[in-house]
C-alpha cells in the first residue's frame, strides 16, 4: 500500500520541476477540507522536515458559510501537525445564492473564496498559497477549455499574482485523484463533506464524467493529455532544466 513517504517523494518532484519552493518561504495551505487539500497539508508537512530549503507552513480554511461543514476535525489535525490554522468566516454562500441568486453560481463562489483566500495569507504574511489541484483536475481544466471556450488552456503550476504578490503554487499537479483518495482513508483524514447544493453538477462533473467514459477504451488517455501539456508546453508548463526529476507520476 502506499505510504505518506512515497507519496511525499512524488510531492517534492513536481515542486522541484517547477521551483515551487524557494529557502526562507512563507506558505499557506488553503484547506477546502476536502481530501485534496488535507492530503496536500500532510505532505507538505512531511517534506518539510528535510527539504533542502527551509519554509514556515500554516493552514487557511476560507469558510463560505454552508450548513453543516464542521472544520474541527482540521483544527485538530493541524494541532497534531503542529501547524498555525485559521478559519475565515464569510457570507459568500448569502450573498451568491440568497442575494445574488446566480444561475451560475460556481463562477462568482470561486471568484470570492479565491479573493479572501489571497487576503488571509497577505494578513497572515505569507508569500506562497499551495493549492490541493492534483493530476485529474488540470487534465479535466484542460479538456473544459478546448470543448467550452475553443482554446489550449489551464491554470498553472506555479501562478504569481501581481495585484496581491502571492504565488500560488500547486504541489500534487503528479498525484492522480484516487491515489489522493487513498492516501486520505489510509491516514484517516478528518474529510468535511460539501454541503454546497452545486456540488457534482458543474461542467467539471460533466467532463470527468466524459474522461472516465472514453478512458474505458483509452486507459492512459489522462496521461497522455497531461503529458502532451507538458511537452507543447502549455504557457507555464515547461520543466525546470536543471532538475534532477524528470518523469511524472499518478
Amino acid at each position: 500500500m502506499d505510504s505518506l513517504n512515497a507519496l511525499t517523494g512524488v510531492v517534492r518532484r513536481c515542486v522541484d520541476d517547477y521551483d515551487m519552493i524557494a529557502p526562507g518561504d512563507r506558505i499557506a495551505v488553503g484547506i477546502s477540507g476536502g481530501k485534496d487539500s488535507l492530503v496536500l497539508l500532510c505532505a507538505l508537512a512531511y517534506l518539510r522536515r528535510y527539504y533542502p530549503h527551509p519554509f514556515t507552513l500554516e493552514a487557511l480554511t476560507v469558510d463560505a458559510g454552508f450548513p453543516g461543514m464542521d472544520f474541527g476535525g482540521v483544527e485538530r489535525l493541524c494541532a497534531d501537525l503542529e501547524l498555525p490554522y485559521t478559519r475565515i468566516e464569510t457570507d459568500i454562500r448569502e450573498i451568491v445564492f440568497d442575494l445574488r441568486q446566480e444561475s451560475n453560481p460556481c463562477s462568482l463562489c470561486a471568484k470570492m473564496r479565491r479573493g479572501a483566500l489571497d487576503t488571509a495569507v497577505i494578513a497572515h504574511g505569507c508569500n506562497k498559497l499551495a493549492l490541493g489541484h492534483h493530476f485529474d483536475d488540470a487534465v479535466e481544466t484542460f479538456v473544459m477549455s478546448l470543448v467550452f471556450e475553443g482554446r489550449l488552456n489551464c491554470f498553472r503550476p506555479v501562478t504569481y499574482l501581481d495585484r496581491s504578490g502571492v504565488t500560488q503554487i500547486r504541489p500534487l499537479l503528479y498525484i492522480g485523484e484516487q491515489r489522493s483518495a487513498n492516501m486520505a482513508a489510509r491516514l484517516e483524514l478528518p474529510v468535511v463533506p460539501s454541503t454546497c447544493p452545486m456540488d457534482r453538477t458543474s461542467k467539471r462533473a460533466e467532463v470527468k464524467a466524459m474522461l472516465d467514459t472514453m478512458s474505458r477504451t483509452y486507459p492512459d488517455l489522462r496521461s497522455k493529455i497531461f503529458g502532451a501539456m507538458q511537452r507543447l508546453p502549455l504557457d507555464g508548463w515547461g520543466k525546470n532544466p536543471s532538475s534532477h526529476f524528470r518523469d511524472g507520476g499518478v
